[in-house]
């Protein structure tokens, strides 16, 4: 059996993922973890994830006798250094599911990735993994003919926009198509503001508890093509991220992705 600890164990993702693994027969949850300042430290995780009593209070840290095999973060931007730095000390396969990352936090998984093996992803949903290769050949093969624009919309509550999985369309799209990610990509339109020849919109919508909704448009004169996904409910990233814990577990040393993952 698997060992599980979730980082972020009091968010949205995080209760979701610690009430999915403890139905998992593969896994089993030995630590709940969230920030020293969480007011649900002490609490029981399987409580707080509104499922039976499981044992195991939310923590700011790993106890010395717990050892879990994967560590799993669904945490905040700011804490994603320090759960890398305490899985490569205790040599803890990674799963890193938190959006938001700055290039000093992707610094930080690339080396970790030398001694532990280290799956970070925009998003676990295998229906948008897919969507991902499959927005970079549409791409391709339309050309810049075809204007781009990328719609994401979240709930009130999420802090990054884009999304991760917005910017991992858009990163998808440029690597096909050969355009700069810092260059070539409009966040927003206001004012005098018309679209120039080649570049992606990128647009980012806040309303209610939108779960997460994302559509690449490509357009020209004539015709559209839309290619779209819709989640309804977070278990559909819960229970992919536990399918990457399962599937990383005892892998060597390295990065992989979700193309890993599914054989893309």
């Amino acid at each position: 059996m698997i060992q599980v600890a979730i980082n972020g164990a009091t968010g949205r993702m995080g209760r979701r993922l610690v009430a999915l693994a403890g139905q998992d027969p593969q896994l089993r949850l030995v630590a709940a973890l969230d920030h020293e300042g969480c007011g649900l430290l002490g609490q029981d995780a399987g409580r707080l994830a509104g499922e039976d009593e499981a044992g195991i209070p939310i923590s700011a840290t790993l106890d010395a006798d717990t050892a879990p095999d994967v560590v799993i973060d669904f945490s905040v931007q700011p804490a994603v250094l320090s759960i890398v730095k305490l899985c490569v000390e205790r040599g803890v396969t990674l799963v890193v599911g938190t959006t938001g990352l700055t290039d000093a936090d992707q610094q930080a998984i690339q080396e970790a990735a030398k001694s532990i093996a280290v799956l970070q992803a925009p998003n676990m949903s295998l229906g948008v993994n897919l969507l991902f290769a499959l927005a970079g050949q549409v791409a391709k093969r339309l050309g810049d003919d075809y204007d781009i624009e990328v719609v994401e919309a979240h709930h009130r509550y999420k802090q990054d926009a884009p999304s991760g999985t917005a910017m991992g369309l858009i990163e998808s799209i440029c690597d096909a198509t050969g355009k700069d990610i810092n260059k070539d990509v409009k966040h927003g339109r206001s004012g005098i503001d018309p679209r120039k020849p080649g570049e992606i919109g990128a647009h980012a919508l806040r309303l209610g508890d939108e779960v997460g909704r994302h559509t690449v448009s490509f357009a020209t004169l004539g015709e559209e093509v839309q290619l779209s996904h819709r989640a309804s409910t977070r278990d559909t990233f819960a229970k992919g991220a536990l399918r990457v814990a399962r599937w990383l577990h005892g892998k060597p040393a390295g990065r992989y992705t979700m193309k890993d993952v599914l054989g893309l």
